[in-house]
């Protein structure tokens, strides 16, 4: 465990180092993924769901706040739409510009749920929306669950019945309206699994608030098997046709994906909780404080194997010593040289030499007695 949280650590100073860069990454790998999942689903106008357009727009998206994602989405819905039927897109367009007054306008911020809700749909994992939001975020995600859960199942209506909305005049557009509203709002299904991440969300988001031990574990868990018991009660009741095997694995990813938020965002060590209280004028509190499970990343330390160091005045030392060196060497030398010319001379230079002796001292006597200078 304590290699998994020294990793977390590493993370945690990564993204601290790089948030901007990891952000931005973050934000074009999901308006990519958005942009393809509509062009594959409901790809009708083929300029549209190119994909050198489909990279494009996600490559603009990443430069502007999320909510543009979510506004290029909108748009590339509505031409697949109008590619359809000019029904579709009355009806689509309507939805779209509620959701626009009525919410988007005043939590923009939300809009990343609703772009993550249809794609937890396409991917059959649709119980993570609301365990993941119910641990992270507050009870205004709802209405974007709603709404993005919406736009699923209007996308899938339109894939499905795309072949028979071909009437262009006005009773065929009155016809097409009519059953897509009929289609899209009176479907159980769609209803039940809007109930159930409703429920859902509310289970984890009160459970993961109390202060319990485990509360977030607990939370995940009883969100999980809120979302399959209300999606199997809704079956039995109204007939609609469930997967209970796609039902148990979606919880099982939702399981592990809420394990993997508690790790990174709620790590704490319950077995050194402490219980205070403490009053004022007014009240009695009662506090229960839980530390925070972290282990500090160790440093790594780099010995480096160095020439041996010399003192500072080491290299003028070292001058002087040669110096000295090379003039003693001189006198050496030349010591050596006068040696060997004496040598070399030998016993005739020698007899040369007191001759030269015997004619200085006859000079000096005979100036002395003739008085000379």
């Amino acid at each position: 465990m304590d290699s998994l949280f020294v990793f977390r650590g590493m993370l945690q100073d990564l993204y601290a180092k790089n948030s901007k860069v990891i952000d931005k990454a973050v934000q074009f790998v999901l308006a990519l993924v958005t942009f393809y999942l509509i062009n594959q689903n409901v790809g009708f106008m083929k300029m549209a769901a190119n994909p050198v357009v489909t990279l494009a727009l996600a490559v603009i998206c990443t430069f502007f706040p999320m909510i543009m994602t979510a506004i290029m989405a909108t748009l590339l819905i509505l031409a697949h739409m109008y590619a359809v039927s000019l029904g579709a897109l009355v009806v689509t367009a309507a939805v779209f510009l509620v959701m626009y007054i009525f919410y988007f306008r005043l939590t923009s911020k939300m809009a990343l749920v609703v772009l993550l809700t249809p794609i937890a749909f396409v991917l059959k994992i649709p119980y993570v929306i609301p365990v993941v939001f119910g641990l992270i975020a507050g009870p205004a995600a709802l209405v974007a669950i709603s709404c993005g859960t919406i736009v699923y199942y209007m996308m899938e209506y339109v894939k499905k019945a795309a072949a028979g909305m071909k009437g262009k005049d006005a009773v065929g557009l009155m016809g097409q309206v009519s059953a897509y509203l009929k289609q899209v709002f009176q479907s159980k299904e769609m209803w039940i699994f809007i109930m159930a991440c409703v429920i859902g969300f509310l289970v984890v988001y009160t459970l993961r608030r109390q202060s319990i031990n485990h509360a977030w574990k607990i939370a995940v868990i009883a969100g999980v098997v809120t979302n399959i018991v209300v999606v199997t009660a809704g079956d039995i009741s109204f007939g609609v046709a469930a997967s209970y095997a796609s039902m148990i694995l979606a919880g099982g990813a939702s399981v592990i994906i809420g394990l993997i938020l508690e790790f990174f965002f709620f790590s704490v060590d319950y077995t050194r909780s402490e219980k205070m209280q403490f009053e004022d004028d007014e009240y009695y509190y009662y506090v229960k404080a839980i530390p925070k499970l972290s282990v500090s990343t160790p440093e790594k330390t780099v010995k480096r194997i160095n020439k041996r160091q010399e003192p500072e005045n080491a290299t003028e030392v070292r001058r002087r010593n040669r110096s000295s060196e090379g003039a003693s060497g001189k006198k050496t030398v030349n010591k050596a040289r006068v040696k060997k010319s004496q040598l070399k001379r030998g016993p005739a230079a020698k007899k040369h030499d007191m001759k030269e002796i015997d004619k200085m001292l006859l000079t000096q006597s005979l100036k002395k007695d003739l008085n000379l200078k």
